[in-house]
């Protein structure tokens, strides 16, 4: 299992990595909230734990963005016992709150239960480039620009934009947003993403939408 230590203070952060790698889990630790969210938007981990007071960024924003794109259990540990902070950490999706200073043996108890719980929710939220997808309102944005999609169009941008970088076959996009077996002489598929570049791509410099040729087509973003 691999745990991302969200830590500034270098002695704490030391205490807390080699605790629980002797509890055998391999450790990430990022010094700094930039730090922090690039590590848990670009790399997979099992679980976040998290402090509040980081420079760069602080804990609520490394987590409001993370929250945009990832489901990561996130385990806040912090010294601010307020009771409105600990209710602002849970609204913003985190997973549990420890409270400094805290017991050890609670701290791997805890993670161990988070463990094994996974993944709490999807994200309501998917964000590639500067394209922004609120799954629960089911609106697209680029930009400052809104972007209105029908539901399939919807459900075809929300499949490819779930597995960026994933080349998504013909067969497997017209099973997942059409509910039907993939006939070769049906263009369904290829008619949907020219309609969706229409809105998504072709108005902006930067493309997302790509053609796999012979195989099907991939979102994400690249020069």
């Amino acid at each position: 299992m691999r745990i991302l230590l969200v830590e500034d203070e270098h002695k704490a952060g030391e205490y807390l990595r080699k605790g629980l790698m002797e509890a055998g889990f391999i450790v990430d630790w990022a010094k700094n909230g930039v730090d922090g969210l690039h590590e848990a938007q670009h790399s997979e981990h099992d679980l976040i734990v998290l402090d509040v007071m980081l420079p760069g960024l602080d804990g609520w924003q490394v987590l409001g963005e993370l929250r945009k794109t990832k489901d990561t259990p996130v385990l806040f540990l912090t010294a601010r016992d307020d009771v409105h902070d600990r209710v602002k950490g849970l609204e913003l999706g985190a997973d549990d709150y420890l409270i400094k200073p805290f017991s050890f043996m609670e701290l791997i108890a805890r993670i161990r239960t988070l463990l094994k719980r996974g993944p709490s929710r999807e994200s309501e939220h998917i964000a590639i480039a500067d394209v922004q997808i609120d799954l629960l309102k089911r609106r697209v944005t680029r930009g400052i620009d809104r972007i209105d999609l029908t539901a399939k169009e919807f459900s075809l941008l929300v499949l490819l934009a779930k597995r960026p970088g994933e080349v998504l076959s013909r067969t497997l996009i017209a099973s997942q947003v059409w509910d039907m077996n993939f006939d070769s002489d049906t263009n369904v598929v290829d008619v949907a993403i020219r309609r969706l570049r229409a809105k998504l791509d072709d108005p902006y410099p930067l493309k997302l939408i790509h053609t796999a040729r012979g195989i099907g087509y991939v979102l994400e973003e690249k020069e």
